[in-house]
């Protein structure tokens, strides 16, 4: 069965680095197909921009497979748009209506400054994972892989955590802009698994003072950020990282 084609009303929002205030601006999508995908359908919208001698919408964007976590957009006050677990890139088009007028504006935190329209710079986590998000190994060849045993369980939780691609969308949906599901998450990766315990301590410590001094907000689990996320990563790794941070704060000489 052929696609059908449906006709939109976009208002996205419009704003250049360092421009203190923005605005909506609206847009007609004409002809897009629900087969689509939402991104693609931007670039329908730019390309008309473009032959009409208009700029077109900045917006990020690179694997478009769902995988490296660029792109983000808020999509009728939902980052990622209304589709649970599903990436802005996988949207699809057949989830809106014909005639549907659809808000898209960028991911707002004071951490996350506006670029241009709706591209902003999420070099933020870049920084919290410098701060601690790694561990510290010799060179040389790699041990024997069933030298270290890891329970299965601790396996698939640490597995489940490392699915978070550093989107963002968490901090976009979380009213205080708290980045606690992106760090509890990268800080349970490793510390569920003996390679990450060494440094535990001093890892969220360390990433807990950046996200801070970053400016990101603290968590009051209001749990937008888990409904919102598009790998479904749960918010009990935030009640984990809390835990480590705790016994970091009693016994690590780590201040």
């Amino acid at each position: 069965m052929s696609a059908r084609t449906i006709n939109l009303t976009l208002k996205i929002w419009r704003q250049r680095q360092g421009e203190k205030k923005g605005a909506f601006e609206t847009f007609e999508a004409r002809g897009i197909s629900t087969d689509s995908s939402f991104l693609e359908m931007l670039d329908v919208v730019n390309e008309n921009l473009t032959l009409s001698g208009r700029e077109p919408v900045a917006f990020d964007h690179d694997c478009r497979e769902g995988i490296c976590g660029m792109c983000g957009a808020v999509v009728n006050g939902r980052a990622h748009g209304p589709e649970a677990g599903t990436t802005l890139c996988q949207l699809h088009m057949r989830h809106f209506q014909d005639g549907d007028t659809i808000a898209i504006e960028p991911f707002r935190a004071r951490a996350f400054k506006v670029i241009k329209d709706l591209a902003v710079d999420r070099g933020a986590f870049d920084s919290i994972i410098q701060a601690g998000g790694f561990i510290s190994v010799n060179t040389g060849s790699s041990p024997e892989a069933n030298s270290t045993p890891v329970p299965q369980e601790n396996a698939e939780a640490a597995m489940d955590a490392a699915a978070c691609i550093g989107c963002g969308a968490c901090v976009a949906s979380c009213p205080n802009a708290s980045a606690m599901l992106f760090l509890s998450a990268k800080v349970s990766q490793m510390a569920l698994l003996p390679q990450g315990r060494p440094e535990a301590a001093k890892r969220v410590l360390g990433m807990l003072r950046k996200m801070d001094a970053l400016g990101f907000g603290n968590c009051t689990n209001e749990r937008e950020c888990e409904a919102d996320c598009p790998k479904e990563i749960s918010i009990a790794h935030i009640a984990r990282m809390n835990r480590e941070f705790l016994k970091a704060s009693f016994f690590s000489k780590e201040k």
